[in-house]
């Protein structure tokens, strides 16, 4: 079986999904670092991988890629603990994915990377009150939920958890204050006591 290789940029919330869910699988990978900041997710080389330029990029054998990080955990979960066998509950799995790339990741992800990653928080300052704004409603609608839930599907943790935890623990490297959801820290934590846990700067 050919050894996976991840294209990744360690600051991404969305690469991390992946090595932590490979570290969590015991599946080994190499991971590529692509640096976005300087433009290397638009080379020629890397636009054969993902026409779309951006990572994480996931070569299952040579010259065989996947795109789109929770595509990716789909792919990876199939036949494991990690994803529901129940229709119901694959369902909702993909609910929540759809939610994250949707309602979520759009503003807490980019409000952690213009402040913390860019460090231009200044320049961008109106938009960032405007991703605030929304991934607030994101938070309020994960603390709501978690208030009767201990993870977001089936009562056990799945990538449904994995894909929201990404960037949720890191959202106040985007200027978020997580202490007003004590739900969500909750639930923070019990991702972070999890079997092969690893934290968004391991490698």
């Amino acid at each position: 079986m050919e050894t996976l290789r991840l294209y990744d940029f360690l600051p991404s919330g969305n690469g991390y999904k992946l090595r932590l869910l490979l570290t969590q699988l015991g599946v080994p990978f190499e991971r590529v670092e692509i640096n976005i900041l300087k433009g290397e997710t638009r080379t020629p080389e890397f636009l054969s991988k993902n026409p779309n330029g951006k990572i994480p990029v996931l070569e299952i054998e040579p010259g065989k890629y996947l795109t789109e990080s929770n595509a990716i955990l789909v792919y990876l979960s199939e036949g494991t603990e990690f994803l529901p066998y129940d229709r119901f509950l694959r369902a909702q799995v993909l609910q929540w994915l759809f939610f994250e790339q949707y309602s979520h990741e759009p503003f807490i992800a980019k409000s952690r990377f213009l402040i913390s990653i860019l460090g231009k928080a200044k320049e961008h300052d109106e938009a960032i009150k405007q991703k605030h704004e929304l991934g607030y409603a994101a938070l309020r609608l994960m603390e709501n939920y978690l208030t009767t839930h201990t993870f977001f599907v089936g009562e056990r943790y799945t990538i449904a958890d994995i894909c929201l935890f990404a960037y949720t623990h890191v959202a106040g490297e985007g200027g978020f204050d997580l202490t007003q959801f004590p739900c969500i820290q909750a639930w923070i934590e019990k991702v972070k006591s999890q079997p092969g846990y690893i934290n968004i700067n391991q490698v």
